[in-house]
């Protein structure tokens, strides 16, 4: 089921957030070392809590029916009808059950009901199992960038809806 969080659903939320992202890390070599900004080391309760109430992002869990949550992402709405997509993710063990595809199915609702034409993401580039992933849901990539503090280069994509 998936359905918008909650306050309450933050502490759980972070935790997911950080198991599915550490899996990239592990497979990359990235550590609080060396990306201390990478998704698996910089969420936090603070953070998520921010994002929601301040930011006023929409944010969606899966949770199967004992209420155990196993996925999450959220949408930036940004200026000229665009929102980006963040921290879409599923914990490894509930992967490849059609999660992640039914999370950003979501998304894209979500996104249209509140009049966005476009979704973009941010990707670890070098990740081409993920980019694969997104193109077969109709992303297109558009470019790259290198950043100091990341030890991978960030590809963007985006969706027109």
């Amino acid at each position: 089921m998936i359905r918008e969080i909650g306050k309450q659903d933050i502490p759980e939320c972070v935790q997911v957030i950080r198991d599915s992202f550490l899996t990239v890390a592990n497979e990359f070599g990235f550590t609080a070392e060396n990306a201390p900004r990478f998704t698996a080391f910089a969420v936090s309760i603070d953070r998520l809590t921010y994002q929601l109430e301040t930011e006023h992002r929409r944010m969606a869990l899966y949770c199967l029916d004992s209420g155990k949550i196993v996925g999450y992402c959220s949408l930036l709405f940004q200026d000229g009808n665009q929102c980006e997509l963040n921290n879409l993710c599923v914990l490894p063990e509930y992967r490849h059950a059609g999660i992640g595809a039914s999370l950003l199915r979501d998304a894209f609702e979500r996104a249209k009901q509140a009049g966005c034409r476009k979704i973009n993401i941010g990707i670890v580039e070098e990740n081409r199992v993920l980019r694969a992933w997104y193109e077969q849901q109709g992303f297109l990539h558009i470019g790259t960038k290198k950043f100091d503090f990341f030890p991978f280069t960030c590809g963007y994509m985006e969706k027109i809806l």
